[in-house]
């Protein structure tokens, strides 16, 4: 039976003060969604609210891997992603957080998304995110009263890159933010391809390591089957 992938998208399409236009940044999902394909597991989309999310980064659509996601079933399956509440997380062996600016809008607490996110870890399934997508992992309490990322080495977009592309527009900087639940952060040079496995958890610093984030993923979850 092939590995079950559950990926979860903001609804989020503005952010800050001046309503800049946002949504799911295209590679952050595009990537990772064709590793999972390569691998041929089953790839389900969910977002906190149902509605049809938005993407960002249209521009990069020339890319293969971006142009055959907005072509093929993923785009496709984006746009019908299920209503978070309607999803049983028993059922899948993996979540996966693609970022873009959207969540830092609609992911710092959103109570169900942490419980699902819990639920899939506890239940030793594998949970990544890349670029802001960690910021789904904070506030994310186990059943032991700890945070998720306490004690992990985690990377996410990084202070420095957020002053050189949103400090503007986000709320918080989610370096910061892991930082001061425990998480043991790694930051690469900025914009240079950087993810890190710690376990179960599967963290990428910016767009350019959203593939590597799927491979890592992939790998953990094929060393379960061995």
């Amino acid at each position: 039976m092939k590995p079950r992938v559950l990926i979860i998208v903001s609804n989020a399409h503005s952010i800050g003060p001046n309503n800049r236009r946002t949504g799911t940044f295209l590679p952050e999902v595009a990537h990772p969604y064709a590793e999972f394909q390569k691998a041929g597991y089953q790839i389900d989309f969910a977002s906190l609210t149902g509605e049809v999310p938005y993407l960002d980064a249209l521009n990069l659509a020339d890319d293969p891997d971006n142009l055959q996601f907005l072509t093929g079933p993923g785009w496709e399956g984006m746009q019908k992603a299920s209503l978070l509440s309607d999803i049983n997380a028993d059922e899948y062996d993996a979540v996966f957080i693609p970022g873009g600016l959207a969540p830092m809008v609609d992911m710092p607490e959103a109570p169900l998304l942490k419980k699902v996110i819990a639920q899939v870890y506890e239940n030793d399934g594998v949970v990544g995110a890349v670029c802001h997508g960690p910021v789904s992992f904070l506030n994310v309490v186990l059943s032991d009263g700890t945070y998720l990322v306490e004690g992990k080495n985690i990377t996410s977009f990084t202070t420095e890159e957020e002053d050189q592309y949103a400090r503007a527009d986000v709320p918080f900087d989610l370096q910061t933010a892991l930082s001061k639940q425990g998480a043991v952060f790694h930051a690469a040079e900025p914009w240079s391809s950087h993810s890190i496995a710690d376990g179960n958890i599967v963290t990428g610093q910016n767009p350019a390591s959203a593939k590597e984030v799927g491979e890592k993923m992939i790998a953990v979850l094929e060393a379960k089957k061995a």
